[in-house]
């Protein structure tokens, strides 16, 4: 066995270890963000992989499938940044913290009030531990609520053809306070939306319902753009 072939396959068992490493540290981690461990194995792991990568093209002119780039550790954070603190957590925490609101309504109407109700029926018998026990849907309002409960509140689960699009707005604040769902009664429907001194309106963006024209395609039923006013 020549040296080269030597080098490249103890290039190739730095992989296995750092990939081991890795496995070990995110392991250790079990989820937590911007580990310090974590980020530093896989700096290990991304810096072996391209070494053997460019060994073995120029042992044999092949390549692996793996696209990486050599990281310079002491630039790591630079280039790629991580999160609160830094690599070491030795960074002061962000001056200025910012929480911001995204506000959104959406119309639709119903084109059979009789389809919807069913759709929605069959979600809730779907999500009750007894289908026998299922109340019964009692109206337009109910329905949506309920295909709302059973996306986990993604407006994507009205995208059904039981309601049609129609108008929407959508507004981005920047807020001191972040919402307190727990702060207002189920009976104050305007306490959660309503801006507080300190809040800033950054902008909004109007959704315009989307109608097939005479040859077919889908176009803006008003002619106006999706959305403005972001700035």
């Amino acid at each position: 066995m020549t040296d080269q072939h030597t080098d490249l396959d103890a290039a190739l068992e730095q992989v296995f270890q750092a990939a081991r490493a890795h496995l070990a540290t995110v392991k250790a981690a079990d989820g937590r963000i911007d580990d310090d461990a974590v980020w530093q194995a896989y700096v290990t792991l991304n810096n072996a992989s391209y070494a053997y990568d460019e060994q073995l093209l120029d042992a044999f002119g092949e390549v692996t499938p793996w696209d990486v780039e050599s990281i310079d550790p002491q630039e790591a954070d630079e280039r790629f940044g991580v999160g609160a603190g830094g690599v070491d957590g030795d960074e002061p925490a962000d001056p200025h913290p910012q929480v911001v609101s995204v506000r959104q309504r959406r119309d639709y109407r119903v084109p059979s009030v009789a389809a919807l109700v069913r759709i929605a029926d069959a979600a809730r018998r779907q999500g009750s531990p007894s289908a026998e026990a299922a109340e019964p849907v009692g109206g337009v309002g109910e329905a949506v609520l309920e295909l709302l409960q059973a996306g986990d509140g993604s407006l994507g689960a009205l995208d059904i053809p039981e309601l049609e699009p129609l108008d929407g707005v959508v507004m981005v604040h920047e807020v001191t306070t972040p919402l307190d769902p727990e702060a207002f009664s189920d009976g104050d429907v305007d306490g959660p939306f309503r801006s507080v001194p300190g809040d800033e309106i950054v902008g909004r963006l109007d959704e315009h319902a989307y109608l097939p024209d005479d040859d077919g395609d889908d176009s803006p039923a008003s002619g106006a753009p999706a959305g403005g006013g972001l700035r």
